[in-house]
Formats: structure tokens, sequence, C-alpha cells
């Protein structure tokens, strides 16, 4: 009984770590339009990014603490690394200043969030 419980605050703390991630990527895009309108848009999304990135860094924290002691499937962790490694270039391309690639990747990186949130 008592490791069902455990499960399922692990989960539940995986849950949080997924829709934490979503939310500052939502968050992202609204910033990246006041980058184009106010004067501290880019000081907000500068910020926001390191934020972003801290999240995705907890999802696979989650999805490890998820994982490891239960012996379950390691596909969580896949999902999350891969996020992680998204994440990554997402920041260096903001840094290089290439939106070509930028916008389309922060795009598919929310979809892939709510895709992941929906999932759990």
């Amino acid at each position: 009984m008592a490791t069902q419980a455990t499960a399922q605050r692990r989960f539940s703390f995986l849950r949080i770590a997924i829709a934490l991630q979503t939310l500052t990527i939502f968050l992202q895009a609204a910033s990246a339009g006041l980058l184009l309108t106010a004067p501290y848009g880019e000081t907000l999304h500068s910020a926001g990014a390191r934020v972003m990135y801290g999240a995705s860094m907890l999802y696979v924290l989650a999805a490890v603490l998820a994982w490891k002691p239960g012996g379950g499937s390691t596909r969580p962790v896949w999902h999350a690394s891969g996020f992680l490694v998204l994440a990554s270039v997402q920041v260096a391309l903001g840094i290089a200043h290439i939106p070509s690639v930028h916008l389309p990747l922060g795009v598919l990186m929310f979809g892939l969030s709510v895709l992941a949130l929906a999932r759990r």
C-alpha cells in the first residue's frame, strides 16, 4: 500500500514538472511578443529562457525519480532528455539570433510539452 502511494506521488511530481515546463514555454511565447513591443521585453525573455531551461532540467529529474525506484519504463526519461536537448538547441539559437529556426522550434516544443502533459 505504501509503495502505491509513493508511486502516485512520484507520478504527480512528474506531472507537475511537465506542467511547469509547459507553462514556462507558453510564457516565453508571451515574452517574445513583448520583446517586439516593450523596452523590457528582452530582459523578460532572457530571464524566461533561464527559467524554461531549469524547468526542462526539473522534468528530467522528475522522470528519473519516477523511473528508478519503481523499475518502470525508461520512456519518460528518454522523452525528458530529448526535451532537454531541444531546450539546449533553442537557447543556442536564441543567443545566435536565428529566429527562422528559433520560433518554429519553440512552437514544436510547446506542442510536445502539451502532448507529454496530456499523456501523463
